[in-house]
């Protein structure tokens, strides 16, 4: 059967912006779907393809994705070091079968600096990398690097020929640049376990030049792969192509906008047009932090994998995707995260309780994607399962909490988000992060993060034991963070959140929120009423649900004299729904 893998991994541009913030904000729930699969060892039970004889395991292919290499600042002497790897998670991609990073550099050690006229003078940078930086990837496992993005052409023609020659002797295959248009987009192929693969990679970042090796044309010599408006169609007539003769073609993207955690419109655009070229995965990065991934049709799409081997922590979040793939369908999709330390250098892996919560924040990026989600595997409950959908019952594993201070990588994830230590009322030492058990909209038992203010942490605490203990559903808990601290963002998402240093909209006053004492919960069923305004939008069809005492409000909505209100009430917590212009969602505190 024909399997086509598109692998958008967009190199995320070093054009002097740091990489993704350390995320560490939700702890995982229930995932839906799936049965749990071991991308490590190949063990474990594959979700089921078809209704026909499975076929051999042996075939299942596992590959590993990995964000933007490079070897600058205290990362320059590392292919001088024998033995170096890019650290503890080379694990992660050798025990693939294929394994793709993206290298941020022209291997070369010669030319001159190409013409960047198109960026700001000061935000110009010029990068390169020894031919033995291919022998660090190589130790660590990595089979295909793509430098088809906005620094593969960095010294001139002369850098591009050194690298098509360098790739020439290296173990490690180099993929979209060559010495034409042709050679630029021509795969890589290789065959494992009886699967025929190719692999292909192209720009599709701003344009910081217009000298054509920057998106290689007909007859203008050594260049770049482009998949810009308007050569699109050259990428996706080299995918048909190659989906003809070819069991898996993957293609590694260089797009995005940098800082943005959502795709954008030519993002998603392009995903489409690779999917109806024949794409079954498609995967990408530029944006210097992850984005989300799923489904878009039959098509597995990850718009954005962070920084990996990186010369700072600026943003520090990072990972390894790695998918199980059988027959023409990707059975098993997991996110292994990881961390840039603050100087920069190998990713470090994060494990326990801070793992669990950077997989559920990258299962969140999908929020804003349109995509569906991945195939799994199952996430547990963690302690046991909750009440179906609808359900009641005494299924509910016990309450649990957990108070603590304001860690160093959360702080770095909160800086210029939402908090400002220069201007905000609240300093870190005065705030705590509680994770509290909630229940999740199906039923489910869930742990979600909140940051208030260490005076009412233990009242906040205890205000969620009784509403775990009731049953009232919460559809996700997650830092304003998640969201860069736009609150308008985390209200359509039906975020519950409470921290957020930021005024009282329409004024310069700070909300309750920036002094950690506010908690908004379901915003879309509990509305914010502005006159005519009702933010978030999508709640407006709940303006009009009947409040009153004793009525029916439905799941996750806010009565005038329910469980949610009495507790709150209470603790000495004010509603916003009886303020003059109602705020459903909003209770705050002295």
């Amino acid at each position: 059967m024909r399997l086509v893998v598109l692998v958008a991994l967009g190199a995320l541009a070093l054009s002097g912006c740091t990489s993704g913030g350390d995320v560490t904000d939700e702890v995982v729930g229930p995932r839906d779907g799936g049965a749990t699969v071991d991308l490590e060892s190949g063990s474990g039970s594959d979700p089921q393809v078809s209704d026909t004889a499975p076929e051999d395991p042996q075939r299942r292919i596992t590959l590993a994705f990995a964000g933007d290499v490079h070897f600058e600042g205290a990362l320059a002497s590392l292919p001088d070091q024998p033995g170096s790897t890019v650290g503890a998670m080379s694990r992660r991609l050798r025990s693939a079968d294929l394994a793709m990073v993206n290298l941020e550099s022209p291997v070369t050690t010669r030319g001159t600096m190409a013409a960047k006229e198109r960026e700001v003078a000061g935000d110009r940078y010029w990068f390169r990398s020894a031919p033995a930086a291919l022998d660090v990837l190589d130790r660590s496992g990595v089979d295909v690097v793509s430098v088809a993005n906005n620094h593969g052409g960095d010294y001139g023609v002369r850098g591009l020929r050194d690298t098509v020659r360098a790739a020439r002797d290296s173990p490690v295959a180099v993929v979209g640049i060559g010495r034409d248009r042709d050679a630029a987009f021509t795969p890589y192929r290789r065959t494992i376990k009886g699967t025929d693969v190719a692999v292909l990679a192209a720009d599709s970042s701003f344009r910081e030049s217009s000298d054509p090796i920057w998106g290689v044309l007909p007859g203008s010599g050594p260049g770049i792969a482009s998949a810009r408006v308007p050569y699109v169609k050259q990428l996706t007539s080299a995918v048909r192509a190659a989906a003809r003769v070819d069991d898996l073609v993957i293609v590694y993207l260089h797009w995005g906008d940098e800082g943005d955690a959502c795709p954008t419109g030519d993002q998603q655009s392009l995903a489409r047009d690779l999917s109806a070229a024949g794409a079954d995965i498609v995967v990408g990065t530029h944006a210097h932090t992850p984005l989300g991934a799923g489904l878009l049709g039959e098509t597995y799409v990850s718009y954005g994998l962070g920084n990996f081997l990186w010369y700072n922590g600026g943003r520090s979040s990072s990972g390894v995707l790695r998918l199980a793939v059988r027959g023409d369908e990707v059975v098993a999709d997991e996110w292994h995260p990881a961390f840039i330390p603050p100087a920069g250098g190998p990713p470090q892996r994060l494990s326990g309780s801070a793992a669990e919560e950077a997989v559920a924040v990258w299962d969140d990026l999908r929020d804003c994607t349109r995509l569906a989600p991945g195939p799994g595997p199952a996430q547990p409950s963690g302690g046991g399962s909750g009440p179906g959908p609808g359900g009641g019952g005494d299924a509910l594993p016990p309450y649990t909490s957990a108070i603590g201070r304001i860690g160093p990588r959360l702080q770095e994830r909160m800086t210029g988000s939402s908090h400002d230590p220069a201007t905000c009322p609240v300093p870190f030492a005065d705030l705590r992060r509680l994770e509290v058990a909630y229940v999740g909209f199906d039923g489910s038992a869930r742990t979600g993060v909140l940051v208030v203010h260490r005076d009412v942490a233990g009242e906040v605490v205890g205000i969620f034991e009784r509403l775990y203990d009731a049953r009232f559903r919460i559809q996700q808990m997650r830092l304003v963070d998640v969201y860069a601290g736009d609150d308008n963002a985390s209200m359509a998402a039906n975020n519950t959140s409470a921290y957020n240093c930021r005024t009282v909209a329409g004024t310069d006053t700070f909300s309750d929120h920036a002094y950690g004492r506010a908690i908004d919960l379901n915003p879309v069923q509990n509305p914010y009423l502005r006159g005519a305004t009702v933010q978030p939008s999508r709640g407006g069809r709940f303006v009009d649900v009947d409040r009153s005492p004793g009525a029916s409000t439905g799941r996750g909505v806010i009565g005038s004299d329910d469980v949610v209100t009495r507790t709150f009430a209470r603790a000495g917590w004010s509603w916003g729904g009886d303020f003059s212009d109602p705020d459903f969602q909003h209770f705050s505190t002295e």
